[in-house]
């Protein structure tokens, strides 16, 4: 997998009047935070230096382009590119024929500061079909609330065996309408995974509402995905108090910031607990064979 990534110069810096500011920056609650800096050090670290989401995938280097390819219930597609107008058509030609060839899909995840300024409309001309938009949003894990306010007669309950496994897919098709199957086999690849943080909110047996949180060794960076909850249990606090807890431990566990694509229901409340948005993301899907 190559030399470990070095750790970046501190993006985040304090004044002798003990506030934390960074010039050309934003502010995350009282943080500034040098917004280019922070973007860059994702790309460098997480895209490009990425490493395999699960046992049976891996990265591979093929030219200007990261890729990770795995099991067919796995994620399988583009991380990263560095291409121009004279290689991005060719590349692109070149991961579709490797994953069909392999019977796979592919999504090739796109960002909006990503080269050429054309690589979507190319995509879509090569037959990727694009998915809503997202917003990359990232916050300093240390500055967000660590504890929230539960409702009444609810607990949160780690995710640490098969049947937590499938109280958490079955929040996931309540709350977003989509079939699980393939969630469900990629959390049971990884139990056991300390890499992998999944939590359950739990109304008595009932499981209302999850979320989870992946580590990425190596960096500063944690992802937060999954952040779903049922009707009738929405505007309570939940997806705050999923947040709180996945930062919390990821200050315990040493990442400095907190990244989310951020949905268009989820970026408001994002906002106002200290995310600031570095940029926006949108998934170019090819169907598998």
């Amino acid at each position: 997998m190559g030399r470990p990534l070095a750790r970046p110069r501190e993006l985040i810096r304090t004044t002798a009047g003990g506030k934390s500011v960074a010039a050309g920056g934003r502010r995350w609650w009282g943080v500034r935070v040098n917004h280019d800096e922070v973007l860059a050090a994702y790309d460098r670290q997480v895209r490009r230096g990425a490493v395999p989401d699960g046992p049976r995938s891996r990265i591979e280097f093929d030219g200007g382009v990261v890729r990770q390819v795995g099991p067919a219930h796995g994620w399988n597609g583009v991380l990263w590119s560095e291409l121009d107008d004279d290689t991005a058509d060719a590349a692109i030609q070149a991961q579709l024929a490797y994953f069909t060839g392999l019977g796979l899909g592919l999504e090739w995840k796109l960002y909006a500061h990503d080269r050429p300024a054309d690589l979507g409309r190319r995509l879509l001309a090569a037959g990727f079909a694009a998915e809503d938009e997202e917003a990359l949003m990232v916050a300093a894990a240390a500055e967000l609330p660590h504890e929230a306010e539960l409702p009444d007669g609810v607990r949160l309950q780690p995710v640490t065996d098969a049947a937590g496994v499938d109280l958490m897919t079955r929040v996931h098709e309540l709350a977003f309408g989509t079939d699980a199957t393939d969630l469900r086999r990629q959390l049971l690849d990884r139990l056991g995974d300390d890499d992998v943080i999944a939590v359950v909110a739990m109304a008595g047996d009932e499981p209302i509402s999850s979320a989870r949180m992946e580590l990425h060794p190596g960096t500063d960076f944690a992802g937060l995905w999954g952040g779903g909850t049922v009707d009738g249990w929405r505007g309570r606090g939940l997806y705050r108090a999923l947040v709180a807890y996945r930062a919390r431990i990821a200050v315990a566990r040493g990442y400095r910031y907190l990244q989310v694509d951020a949905s268009d229901m989820s970026r408001p409340i994002l906002a106002r607990l200290g995310f600031a948005r570095l940029s926006t993301t949108t998934p170019y899907l090819f169907p598998g064979g």
